[in-house]
């Protein structure tokens, strides 16, 4: 099991140069991958493709680009290029995304999720394994008539999903290289994330597939106010019917309830648990909640873990 982190540099004089420092710290404190997540803002698969070139020490990937909005031929370059300037160390994240944000920012009606999704896998797996596609779905249609190969990028793109349900959970296993949960805790994913997805990608002779779980946590002394913290800035996510039915089959009432905070030893021991549930991978999100001082002790405890 390897063990990252999520770099969030948004409020940086400069995010691109920020990233890229977070980056080379968290390579030295050993761990294995940095991820970056998608919004309005920075583009992830470039952030990703710099940070990877500068950081050569670390896999990089995007936590998650929804589907709405873009289009499998525009991201299959984004990520092949990423693939190339990171000569293999990229991994392409998909979303649904939130009807909040599809129908505020782009002006899409959000509908039909998971067929897009499906259509959007399809047509970017052929994409990215050979740069080419003949795809005519009722959503989607991806059939360049010149190459769209990105050469150094051979290897392929390894494809993930931030699913949780169980439609996406079946179309990820079926179509996809694995997920990225995010506040899905241990009990979640080995009662109902893990066997869902492993089952439908079995049942599609595919691969047993990757738990990638991003876990908001810190290591702190101080731990009632992180947890009032971390209360405030997770409460979005309350709002969204995914993550309040993943926070509530992992035993929460609040999104804050799914994540670690505590000293070393807490924080490893449900690093542990989610390894028994079935994660391949943990990547820790929100290690700044605290400030600098815990953050530094929060990566240092999982390069520990990691090597």
């Amino acid at each position: 099991m390897t063990v990252g982190v999520a770099l969030n540099a948004s409020d940086a004089e400069n995010q691109v140069d920020a990233s890229v420092s977070l980056a080379r710290e968290a390579a030295a404190a050993g761990l294995r991958s940095a991820w970056f997540g998608q919004t309005f803002g920075a583009d992830s698969p470039q952030l990703a493709a710099i940070v990877g070139r500068e950081e050569p020490r670390l896999h990089v990937g995007t936590s998650a680009i929804p589907v709405f909005g873009r289009h499998p031929l525009l991201v299959s370059s984004q990520a092949q290029t990423a693939q190339a300037a990171t000569h293999g160390r990229y991994h392409l994240g998909l979303a649904l995304g939130t009807k909040l944000l599809t129908e505020s920012g782009f002006g899409l009606p959000f509908e039909r999720p998971i067929a897009r999704l499906r259509e959007f896998l399809t047509a970017l797996r052929q994409l990215t394994r050979t740069g080419t596609a003949d795809f005519h779905g009722e959503l989607l249609t991806a059939a360049p008539p010149i190459s769209a190969r990105v050469p150094g990028a051979e290897s392929g793109v390894p494809l993930l999903v931030a699913a949780m349900g169980p439609q996406a959970l079946r179309a990820s296993g079926e179509l996809a290289d694995g997920i990225l949960p995010y506040l899905a805790g241990p009990r979640a994913l080995e009662e109902h994330i893990v066997p869902a997805l492993t089952a439908a990608a079995a049942a599609a002779g595919r691969p047993s597939p990757r738990i990638v779980a991003l876990v908001p946590g810190v290591v702190t002394d101080d731990v009632e106010a992180v947890r009032a913290k971390a209360t405030e800035q997770l409460a979005f996510y309350e709002q969204i019917p995914s993550y309040a039915r993943v926070v509530e089959l992992s035993g929460g009432r609040r999104a804050s309830d799914v994540a670690v905070i505590g000293d070393e030893r807490t924080v490893a021991a449900e690093v542990r648990r989610y390894r028994d549930a079935g994660a391949t991978e943990v990547v820790f999100t929100s290690t700044d909640i605290a400030g600098e001082a815990d953050r530094r002790r929060t990566w240092a405890l999982l390069g520990e873990l990691a090597g």
